[in-house]
């Protein structure tokens, strides 16, 4: 699990980085980058993976995929939505 959730980390920091970096420099891009998606990211792993523990026991299987999906798109919207009506900024 926790595999998982490092690689979902650095592959959408890495991501948003090279997205950024057409915009500013590459210390900026990725302390952006970092910033935008670090809680986000975790919360929406640990969802997933735990989503995967409990109705497949840590199995991946087909029918699992579309539940693991749509718990790890649910469960950041609450800290997204926080954070866009508190500060007028997007996580994404």
């Amino acid at each position: 699990m926790l595999i998982a959730i490092i690689n979902g980390i650095v592959t959408s920091i890495i991501l948003e980085t090279l997205i950024l970096l057409k915009q500013m420099n590459f210390s900026n891009a990725i302390n952006t980058a970092f910033k935008m998606s670090i809680i986000s990211m975790v919360v929406m792993e640990v969802c997933m993976n735990a989503v995967d523990l409990v109705f497949a026991g840590g199995v991946i299987n087909l029918w699992i995929i579309p539940l693991m999906l749509i718990a790890g798109f649910l469960s950041p919207l609450p800290y997204n939505y926080y954070r866009l009506k508190k500060y007028n900024e997007s996580c994404h």
